[in-house]
């Protein structure tokens, strides 16, 4: 593995309408464990229900895990306690990001917190751009990724959607959605 000091962290930021934000981030992650990198996936969004997905990564002794939302936020009944719990999501991960333990951070499904104007893309941003180690790989995933996030992307990758199982009356199958 390349040394920190030799690496340019890259900002990736995966958004749209489409599938397969989360899934191809997890894909970065699972390739950067193979390569012996510390990673830290920080879910914003999806709640502490098990997934395929956190079932492999506890494979890993690289690769640590946090689920903190509190679900299907877009179904809320207290917009007040989602956002609480994501300004909180975005404390825990500055912790994560200032300690310089890891070499890639996932923040899975951030980009909705701004749809939702729970943190704001300039927040974001402004903290990225001022304490992002040069070293530090940083993923961020979610439709409706600020203009400011994506203007400090080095990579940004829009996923459109087609078409959707689920508009087909399909609902969520265990090893592709979850």
């Amino acid at each position: 593995m390349k040394p920190r000091e030799k690496r340019q962290g890259l900002v990736v930021v995966n958004t749209g309408e489409g599938k397969g934000k989360s899934s191809s981030a997890l894909g970065m992650v699972f390739r950067a464990a193979g390569w012996d990198m510390k990673i830290c996936v920080i879910q914003y969004i999806k709640g502490r229900w098990q997934t395929g997905e956190q079932k492999a990564a506890a494979r890993f002794d690289n690769i640590e895990w946090h689920a903190l939302g509190d679900g299907f936020t877009w179904d809320t009944k207290n917009p007040e306690q989602d956002i609480k719990t994501s300004r909180e999501i975005w404390e825990f991960s500055k912790q994560k990001i200032l300690s310089q333990e890891f070499d890639v951070v996932l923040l899975d499904e951030i980009n909705y917190c701004c749809g939702y104007n729970w943190i704001s893309g300039q927040e974001i941003a402004d903290f990225i751009r001022g304490h992002k180690a040069p070293w530090l790989h940083l993923i961020l995933t979610g439709r409706n990724a600020a203009p400011e996030v994506l203007e400090i992307a080095n990579t940004a990758t829009e996923m459109g959607k087609i078409k959707h199982a689920y508009e087909q009356g399909i609902m969520a199958e265990q090893g592709i959605e979850f």
